[in-house]
């Protein structure tokens, strides 16, 4: 991959060049990209190991909702037009962003593509979006200010770079770490409610 084909560079050059800075514009430059661009921008933030009190919850119902696309088989990320005018270019997103890009750079310093064919199809996009739905999914029933949505959140955020740089070694690490979250979850949930009935 030559530097300027790399996802982070291509981020980059539309955040700081001239043009449109919503999120229709951020779709425009990604074309066929733009579910695992959006993915990556939707939970990246709840991947943040920060509670976030449910704030991020909007973030999660949009993405499972793109992942319904994928999974029905859609090539083209619908919006409604309001939300594609989300101005993405202020102060605080571009802070954040600029994060996201140093992050994805690294990961492209230490990736290759690993079984490539296995990206780009009807049938890997559906399993794709799957993923990211039942992942979204885990980060949004997770209890307010627990941290416990970080787990799936980045799960969801690795699935989608591996997509990106189409490295399956990824795909794996990002399931692995989503569904831990999710189990983790689920552990500490049952948990909390057997101490909760043992007291009534």
């Amino acid at each position: 991959m030559t530097g300027g084909d790399r996802i982070s560079t291509r981020i980059g050059d539309w955040l700081e060049g001239e043009g449109d800075k919503t999120l229709g514009g951020l779709i425009e430059t990604f074309g066929g990209k733009s579910f695992a661009v959006l993915f990556v921008f939707l939970l990246g933030v709840p991947a943040l190991p920060l509670p976030t009190g449910g704030a991020t919850h909007v973030f999660e119902i949009i993405a499972m909702l793109l992942a319904l696309q994928l999974i029905a088989g859609r090539q083209e990320v619908w919006l409604p037009a309001r939300w594609r005018r989300l101005e993405m270019g202020g102060p605080r997103q571009r802070r954040f962003v600029g994060g996201l890009v140093k992050l994805i750079g690294t990961l492209e310093r230490f990736t290759q593509p690993r079984l490539r064919r296995l990206f780009g199809h009807r049938l890997s996009n559906a399993g794709f979006g799957l993923c990211v739905l039942l992942l979204s999914l885990g980060a949004f029933v997770a209890p307010p200010f627990s941290g416990l949505d970080t787990l799936p959140a980045l799960g969801v955020v690795l699935v989608s770079l591996a997509v990106l740089l189409e490295d399956f070694a990824i795909v794996v690490a990002g399931l692995a770490l989503g569904t831990g979250g999710v189990v983790l979850e689920y552990a500490l949930g049952r948990a909390a409610f057997s101490g909760l009935s043992s007291l009534l």
